[in-house]
């Protein structure tokens, strides 16, 4: 696993050998999502909210490319130490890191991010919760995105703020855009 690209592209990223519940998004399909939003989104000084966050592969890309507030939500111990573990070794300011459910999480938040992404098990079975709540609770910034992760068992084109969806192979990304 690596950063493809800005500050911190190259660096590779070396996660713990079982990590429990976590499917890290593989770096052709991340290549593929900056590559969309690159072109749909300022990155530079953008606030992000990861959810789901796992290794938070997301979240460095994000740094790497200018994002300046970081939210990343991740549940499992293990993970987030090693999250906390790389966010010191890349000297990532501006970074709350928050062990919590991701639901709960959601219900409390107040804010409105840039670009918030969610990679959420595939086997999650309320994961249509997650556009929802984040579009009725107007947590997408004008102008931002919430990209959420998936497979094709789930179709979301007609959920409340859809905009367009990607695929690559069996992830697909579907994008939100705030009303």
């Amino acid at each position: 696993m690596r950063i493809i690209s800005g500050k911190y592209g190259g660096r590779r990223l070396h996660p713990p050998a079982h990590m429990p519940n976590t499917r890290p998004t593989t770096d052709l399909a991340k290549e593929g999502l900056f590559n969309m939003l690159q072109s749909r989104v300022a990155m530079e000084d953008a606030n992000c909210l990861e959810l789901f966050a796992g290794t938070g592969c997301i979240s460095y890309e994000l740094a790497s490319r200018g994002a300046t507030q970081l939210t990343i939500v991740e549940k499992d111990a293990m993970m987030l130490q090693f999250i906390k573990q790389t966010i010191d070794a890349f000297k990532i300011d501006h970074t709350q890191v928050l062990r919590m459910d991701v639901f709960q999480f959601l219900q409390t938040c107040n804010h409105q991010y840039d670009i918030i992404f969610a990679d959420p098990p595939y086997a999650l079975p309320n994961i249509e919760l997650l556009p929802k709540i984040i579009v009725e609770r107007q947590l997408i910034a004008p102008e931002g995105y919430f990209i959420l992760e998936h497979t094709t068992r789930n179709n979301f084109e007609q959920f409340q703020g859809f905009d367009f969806s990607r695929n690559y192979g069996a992830t697909i990304f579907s994008f939100f855009k705030c009303d």
